[in-house]
């Protein structure tokens, strides 16, 4: 499979995962699940799946684990289901993306500089 071909079926993946996961997941909480990026090998065995959650505290994000480790075959028979034309549907693996909580405490930390700085 080419890179084009890669890099479509990719962003194919993150528009249709981002409505499933959304459509009846909202079970704890009203917990909302934010698709980030999609990343799949080039054999199409695997899938990882990056989310984020609108919240960073510890336990919101062990029960957000849970809900797609617990919900992971049912998501990618619904996936399998809108995506009909490739050859095999690889495994999903979900990961948290830490990027944007990472982004996020850098933004803090400076902020806290700057008001110290200012003092």
């Amino acid at each position: 499979m080419e890179n084009v071909t890669l890099e479509r079926l990719q962003s194919l993946f993150l528009r249709e995962l981002a409505v499933i996961v959304n459509k009846d997941r909202k079970v704890v909480g009203q917990m909302y699940f934010n698709i980030t990026e999609v990343k799949i090998t080039k054999d199409l065995s695997f899938a990882t799946i990056y989310y984020t959650i609108l919240s960073d505290k510890e336990e919101d994000l062990d029960i957000a684990k849970n809900i797609l480790n617990q919900f992971n075959k049912q998501i990618r028979q619904e996936l399998s289901q809108k995506i009909r034309n490739i050859r095999k549907m690889p495994e999903l693996k979900f990961k948290y993306d830490e990027a944007l909580a990472y982004g996020n405490k850098i933004d803090k930390i400076i902020k806290e500089l700057n008001t110290t700085k200012n003092e």
